[in-house]
């Protein structure tokens, strides 16, 4: 699925759109790519002699999958998105470079009272660069402005 699908079920927008396609999606699980291509802005001050992609955007890119998963998901044309509550049990396992693709896989494990509560993994060449669990709710649009 294109880039036109992932804009349309989430808010963000370039330079944060942390996705570049959906690979693979069902009811509870997402499959999406990002290619880095090395022009992000990050780039320039983490590590400028050793660029790296830092660890938190690749748990937002996770979390960006999972916003994707759960607005195809309830259909949130309601004027609610989805919106990370918590992370817990990140592991940071591979660095990322600039020019790397990597997969990201996020699937739902749970709704509780509106909350939903996700797991998800980023590989690097079928390799896990990071694992997280996260929790998202569904939150009215004019809460956010």
């Amino acid at each position: 699925m294109s880039l036109e699908a992932i804009q349309s079920a989430i808010p963000h927008r370039d330079p944060f759109l942390l996705l570049d396609e959906i690979v693979d999606l069902d009811e509870n699980r997402i499959v999406c790519r990002k290619t880095f291509s090395g022009d992000e802005f990050w780039y320039r001050g983490h590590y400028p002699d050793f660029p790296l992609t830092p660890g938190v955007l690749l748990c937002e890119a996770a979390m960006q999958a999972g916003a994707v998963l759960l607005a195809q998901r309830m259909q949130t044309a309601d004027g609610r998105v989805p919106v990370a509550t918590g992370a817990d049990r990140i592991q940071f396992k591979r660095m990322v470079f600039p020019g790397d693709t990597v997969t990201i896989e996020t699937e739902i494990l749970d709704e509780i009272s509106g909350k939903f509560y996700l797991k998800a993994r980023v590989l690097l060449d079928g390799k896990v660069a990071v694992r997280l669990e996260f929790a998202c709710a569904l939150v009215p649009t004019e809460q956010i402005h």
